[in-house]
Parts: structure tokens; C-alpha cells; sequence
């Protein structure tokens, strides 16, 4: 750890005479051992220069700044370049071209010595065995169109729930009027995510009599029933405990698999990609010679096709497989009811050593070979149908020609594969980083959480109501018994259409304290009034998916109090969940963060089973919360709740410093060592003793409860109580 501080120069470059006098000079106290996300972090509020759009060069020698730098050697004049900015520095600019121009160099080079190679590996110059290998698949995708099959897909899936959860998805970025094709791309991901958790995946078939494991006995011949649905194999497994013989044939057509609903790639991959054209996407099946498949959809949010592997889980992610799961790639082709495609540049950026493993055939014929079969299923094609297909080809030949010679970001860390057992994973080389879950540097999230604060402002304004009036604690039990069932049965009702009906009971036990209970369900976006039999009913006011984004929080809300009362943790004065003066709507910059569901944002939902995870954040990490408009806040208090499930992830040891400038310079406001979390789901409160006014607030989280058997951080929840100023 060392003190530094640099001086950051920006504007023009010096020498501009007139133009130097706009140049702008800032000093940044920065402490080497935060790493360069925390500088750049730093020097963003000084220059509004966004991170992600920063370039620091040393002056002294023109080295430009990067996660390689030693930051306690380099000189500590700086100059900040925002990247395609036309005050980009001319010799940085021409000796970072100069490097590029000599990597492309080698890169043709390797990529020219490779297909010389691979004219004497060549096994089959003729394209039959490169054919046999991709034209079968056309029968299979072909399946997809099947009107009546797409109808019986549908049926098995939740849509309306899968809206709700897509439309919340975006809420949560803020977009509540999203664009029609912001709203398909979204309910794509959340189609992913349902298959991935209604799909099973089969390393061994469960024994039909008893359920319990088998072993594997060989394979079986096909009944006429099994090849009527595609299953020209068949596996046999011989229960352990039973000794019943257990059939699993391997399916092919897919409107069998979405009544099997299991099975390994092969099978996931065929049944998603027959969901994703039941409802209406553009998506093919891919096929990568090395056994595996996958799917990509074509995004009109993206303008492109857009890689999802549905038994990972994963989306947009391709270079998953060279990267994290150490493939050796050779041949990765896209099958759709339009034709195929090589598409192998998307999956790799090392295409001269593909190159050099592509031994088939010659890749003139590889195109040869495609060209004859899309041409084969594209008769009869209208000409204007045939224009978009081919502009569409045309974009994406230019992007996959551009994609292979792209450099791989260092410090991109992806998975090794997940599906399937251990011991399956090793024998296929596979396991990569296989305790790694996909994740990424974070960008600046927005917390749009205002409704948790006015939730919590209500529910606090409802226990003081009963703290003042002395209350029995076994009425307030009943009180919140009530208002929960209300809930859930607002949260079990269509989203577009909310609606409950209070019985007797509960409008009694509201009717005293309706003032409190109107401004909760307003804060749910939700009113009561009075129906037509004189019964009052609660109904969504205004926009659906606020109240669908609020619900989550306020059953949570009361759940956590309910549960305080039944042990005996009862309101009072002072310290108590909830309380109505929490933080809101500022803006979240973490470490790193796990996606798509671990995001930091997520530690401020005031969803309990939503967290924020950091998959390197065992022995340190660390989060930035900024106040919106410029404003500041002394902070009085804050909670910490623990996640759903592992408790060494859980942080130990912390400090909470505040920023009176917009992160340049921390003071201490609060520092923790060695607590403990003995549940799941437990807040705590701390105090902050020293008042300081900021309008920034960073953790640095230290420890975890066991960084030595685990290399994750998660916290739950983060709640900031005090006074905005």
C-alpha cells in the first residue's frame, strides 16, 4: 500500500497555444492498493470522463496506464485522454496504432502459416464427411415451423409471468415505457432463465421403479415408439438398489422434449431453440464439432445474433467456451430453417490455431459445402424475403471477419462448465474455473429504489401508530397476519390486473389505522375503493410494473416484522427495521459483480432473496454509493442483512468511509471487525458515531467469514439511514 498523488491533466494537449488555456489540472490523493478501477473511478468525478471511456498516459514516457501498471513506480504527471476524443494525444495515438498494426501483422501471418498446414492434415478433400456431419441437422431445425408443435410449446410455459419478470427486469434499470423490442429482448432472457431452471439435466436416468440412482449398462435397441420421437439411441441404466432396468432414449424431435422436459445438450439445445421460434424470435442451433449445442436468436435491440446457452445460463457470452470452458475449437456452424452458417469467428479469438485444427476439409469447400445446402432450402423464397436474409448475411460476414482479430480483454474472467457432473466435466476437459460464475467489471448502476424508502417510511408510520397507542403485541400480529394475506394474494393475481377484496375481518382491522394502510398502497402503487356489494378492494393504480416491482419489498417488509414480533424483537425507539429516513435513488459503482443476477444494485431492492455478489471479493472488495443531484447525507446508521445461502461469503470485516467530494478524497465514518451473521436473511444495524456531511459513501469489505475455502463475497441487502442535506 503506498500514498500517491498524481496530477491529472485534461483538455488539449500542451503546445496549443490559445487552445492550452482550456486545459484543465486536477489533483487526486490515491491510495495504490484500491487498483486502477477506484483512480479511474476517481478521476470520473473530477472530469465526468466516464471509465470505460478513459485513457491515462504517463507524460514522462507516453506508456499508456492499464491494469498492468505499476502505480507506485510511474511519475505522477498524468495526462487523461477520453478515447475518440480529437485531443487525443498524436504520439500515443500513432505508437498504440503502430502496436496494433504490428500484432494484425502477426496475426495474418500465423493465420496464412495455418492454412498452409492444414493443406497437408486435410482428411477429406471432397466435403461428404464435412456434409454427413451438418446436413442432418436440417431435418431436425426444420421441426421448429411446426405450427401446431410451436402452439403445445406455448402452453407449457408461464408467459404471463415471464412478462411481468422481463418488464420488472427493466423497471429496475429504470425503463418503465420500454420500446417493443426492449420488451422481446427481455422476454427472451427471461426465457432462458425459466428453461434453466424447468429443464433436467441427466447424467445418469433416475430408476423408473424406485427413483433412485443407477449406473450405466450400455445401449439398447430403439422401440418403435422411442424412433417415431427421434431416439435412434437408446441408454441403459441398472438401478443400484433395485436392480430395475431404466431406459432413456435420447430424443430428437422437440415436441417430444417439452413433454420429457430432460436430457443432456443435445436435447436442451434443440427444445430452447424450438421455444425461441414458438415465440416468434429468429434463432438457430448451433453446432460445435467438438459435442456441444447451443442457440442464438437474432436481437433487433442488438441488430445482431446473440449467443444463449441454455444449459449454462448464459447469454451474449461467446467466448465462453474458449475462455472458460478451454475449448479447442474447429467448426461451429448455425443450422435454421434459412440454411447454415460458419460462424465459427464469433467463439474464438484465436483463429489462426482454429485454423490449424479445421482438417475436414478445405475451407473453399467448408463453403462450398454450406452454400449447396442453404441454397437447397431457400427455394421458393419471395425475392423481398430473400433481401432481408441476405443483408442480414452481409452484416454479420463483415462482423465475423472483424471478430477474429479482436483482442481478448485480460481481465475477463468466464466460467468453466457448469451442466453436467464433475467427474463428466473432467473427462471432457471442460471444468475450466469451474467454481467461477460468469461476471464482470461493473458499470455505474442507477438504484431505482424509491419505492423501497416510501415503503418503508409507511410501514414505519404504521408501527408508531401502534407503539403510541400501546397496542397488544398479539393485535399487531393479526394486523400484519392480515396485510400479508392481502399481499400474496395481490402478488398470485395477473400483474396487469391486481385485484383483492377485503372480508370483513380485514377491513375491520384496517379501518382504524386506513390512513397508514392508504399510504402503504400508494407507495405499492396500489388504492382502495369501494366495490359495487360495499366490500373494499384493493386494485393497481397507475402503471402495472411499478406495483410488480414494489410487491416483493413490502411482503418482504412485513415477513421481517412479523417475524420480529413472534420472537419477542418488538418495536421501540431508536434502532428498528423499518425506520424512514433510508437513502435512495444514488447511483452504485462495485468491484465486480455476478451476472445476470448478483448485480450491485441488487444489495439495495429491498429484496431479501436478491443479493449482490462479487465473485473475487473473499479477501477484498469493494462498493461506492453515490447521491443523486449532488446532494449529501450524514449518515446516522446503516444496515447490512446476510444472502440467501453460504455463509463464508459472508463479510467479516469492513470499512465505510464518506466522500465530501465526489470520491477524490475518504474519511473513516465506521470500521467492523469480525462480525458474525448466525442466520440467513439477519440484519443488523450499525451506528455511525462520527457525523460527516458526504455525497459519496464507500465499503471496503476486508474479509469474509472463510476466504481461505471460498473465493466469493454476498451481502443481501444494504440499507443507509440519515439526513439528506
Amino acid at each position: 500500500m503506498v500514498a500517491r498523488r498524481f496530477v491529472v491533466r485534461h483538455g488539449p494537449a500542451a503546445g496549443g497555444s490559445a487552445e492550452a488555456a482550456e486545459e484543465q489540472q486536477h489533483e487526486v490523493e490515491y491510495d495504490t492498493e484500491h487498483g486502477l478501477d477506484v483512480l479511474r473511478l476517481q478521476i470520473f468525478s473530477l472530469t465526468a470522463v466516464p471509465p470505460d471511456l478513459q485513457k491515462i498516459v504517463v507524460e514522462a514516457d507516453g506508456s499508456v496506464v492499464d491494469d498492468g501498471t505499476d502505480l507506485e513506480a510511474v511519475s505522477e504527471r498524468l495526462r487523461l485522454l477520453a478515447i475518440g476524443e480529437e485531443g487525443e494525444d498524436d504520439g500515443a495515438a500513432a505508437r498504440a496504432q503502430e502496436k496494433s498494426d504490428e500484432e494484425f501483422a502477426r496475426m495474418l501471418q500465423a493465420e496464412e502459416e495455418a492454412l498452409l498446414l492444414q493443406q497437408y492434415n486435410i482428411q477429406n478433400d471432397g466435403g461428404d464427411v464435412f456434409r454427413q456431419r451438418v446436413e442432418p441437422y436440417m431435418h431436425q431445425v426444420l421441426m421448429y415451423e411446426d405450427s401446431v408443435g410451436q402452439e403445445a410449446a406455448q402452453k407449457t410455459v408461464p408467459i404471463c409471468e415471464l412478462e411481468e419478470k422481463a418488464l420488472v427486469s427493466l423497471a429496475k434499470e429504470g425503463n418503465f415505457n420500454p420500446s417493443k423490442d426492449e420488451e422481446k429482448h427481455a422476454f427472451l432472457l427471461q426465457l432462458l432463465f425459466w428453461f434453466k431452471q424447468s429443464f433436467r439435466w441427466v447424467n445418469a436416468a433416475p430408476c423408473d421403479s424406485c427413483g433412485r440412482e443407477t449406473s450405466n449398462v450400455g445401449m439398447g435397441t430403439p422401440l418403435t415408439s422411442e424412433i417415431k420421437f427421434g431416439a435412434s439411441r437408446v441408454e441403459m441404466y441398472r438401478c443400484n438398489h433395485c436392480s430395475s432396468i431404466t431406459r432413456f432414449p435420447r430424443y430428437n424431435d422437440p415436441r417430444k422434449l417439452i413433454q420429457t422436459r430432460r436430457g443432456r445438450c443435445g436435447e436442451w439445445a434443440n427444445c430452447f431453440t424450438f421455444y425461441c421460434r414458438a415465440f416468434g424470435y429468429d434463432a438457430r442451433l448451433i453446432l460445435d464439432f467438438t459435442d456441444h449445442v447451443w442457440t442464438e436468436c437474432f436481437s433487433n435491440l442488438y441488430g445482431r445474433w446473440m449467443h444463449l446457452d441454455p444449459c449454462e445460463g448464459v447469454y451474449d457470452n461467446p467466448l465462453l467456451y474458449e475462455k472458460g470452458w478451454n475449448k479447442k475449437l474447429n467448426y461451429v456452424i448455425a443450422i435454421s430453417k434459412d440454411g447454415v452458417r460458419d460462424v465459427t469467428k464469433r467463439y474464438t479469438r484465436k483463429w489462426h490455431e482454429v485454423l490449424s485444427r479445421r482438417i475436414i476439409t478445405s475451407e473453399e469447400t467448408v463453403v462450398s459445402v454450406l452454400s449447396s445446402i442453404t441454397g437447397k432450402y431457400r427455394t421458393g423464397l419471395s425475392p423481398d424475403a430473400l433481401s432481408v436474409i441476405e443483408n442480414r448475411e452481409k452484416e454479420e460476414s463483415e462482423e465475423l471477419r472483424k471478430s477474429a482479430y479482436l483482442q481478448v480483454e485480460t481481465a475477463l474472467s468466464l466460467p468453466g462448465r457448469l451442466s453436467g457432473s464433475v467427474e463428466w466435466r473432467k473427462a471432457r476437459s471442460e471444468l475450466g474455473q469451474a467454481d467461477s460464475l460468469s461476471c464482470s467489471s461493473c458499470p455505474i448502476r442507477k438504484c431505482v429504489d424509491g419505492h423501497v424508502s416510501n415503503i418503508y417510511d409507511a410501514l414505519s408510520a404504521f408501527l408508531s401508530h401502534f407503539f403510541d397507542k400501546k397496542i397488544p403485541k398479539e393485535r399487531i400480529i393479526e394486523a400484519f397476519e392480515a396485510l400479508k394475506t392481502l399481499m400474496l394474494t395481490l402478488k398470485s393475481s395477473n400483474f396487469k390486473s391486481r385485484s383483492a377484496t377485503l372480508d370483513q375481518k380485514a377491513h375491520h382491522l384496517f379501518e382504524e389505522i386506513f390512513p397508514s394502510i392508504e399510504r402503504l398502497l400508494s407507495a405499492i402503487s396500489l388504492k382502495a375503493e369501494l366495490g359495487t356489494a360495499g366490500y373494499q378492494s384493493v386494485t393497481v393504480s397507475g402503471n402495472p410494473v411499478h406495483s410488480s416491482l414494489a410487491l416483493p419489498v413490502a411482503l418482504d417488509a412485513v415477513n421481517e416484522i412479523l417475524s420480529n414480533y413472534k420472537n419477542n424483537t418488538f418495536f421501540t425507539e431508536g434502532n428498528h427495521f423499518p425506520r424512514g429516513n433510508r437513502v435512495c435513488s444514488g447511483s452504485v459503482l462495485a468491484s465486480r459483480e455476478q451476472l445476470p443476477i448478483g448485480i450491485a444494485t441488487a444489495a439495495f431492492d429491498g429484496i431479501h432473496s436478491s443479493k449482490w455478489e462479487e465473485p473475487d471479493g473473499a479477501k477484498g472488495c469493494w462498493l461506492i454509493y453515490t447521491m443523486q443531484d449532488g446532494k449529501s447525507c450524514e449518515l446516522e446508521s446503516y444496515d447490512l442483512m446476510s444472502a440467501n445461502d453460504a455463509p463464508e461469503r459472508d463479510p467479516m470485516d469492513w470499512v465505510l468511509e464518506g466522500s465530501a467530494d465526489g470520491g477524490s478524497t475518504w474519511n473513516i465514518l465506521d470500521a467492523r471487525n469480525s462480525e458474525m451473521f448466525e442466520s440467513r436473511f439477519l440484519r443488523k444495524t450499525f451506528t455511525v458515531d462520527k457525523r460527516y456531511k458526504a455525497n459519496a459513501f464507500r465499503f471496503r469489505f476486508l474479509r469474509v467469514r472463510d476466504s481461505h475455502s471460498n473465493p466469493r463475497f454476498q451481502i443481501g441487502s444494504i440499507d443507509l439511514y440519515g439526513k439528506t442535506i
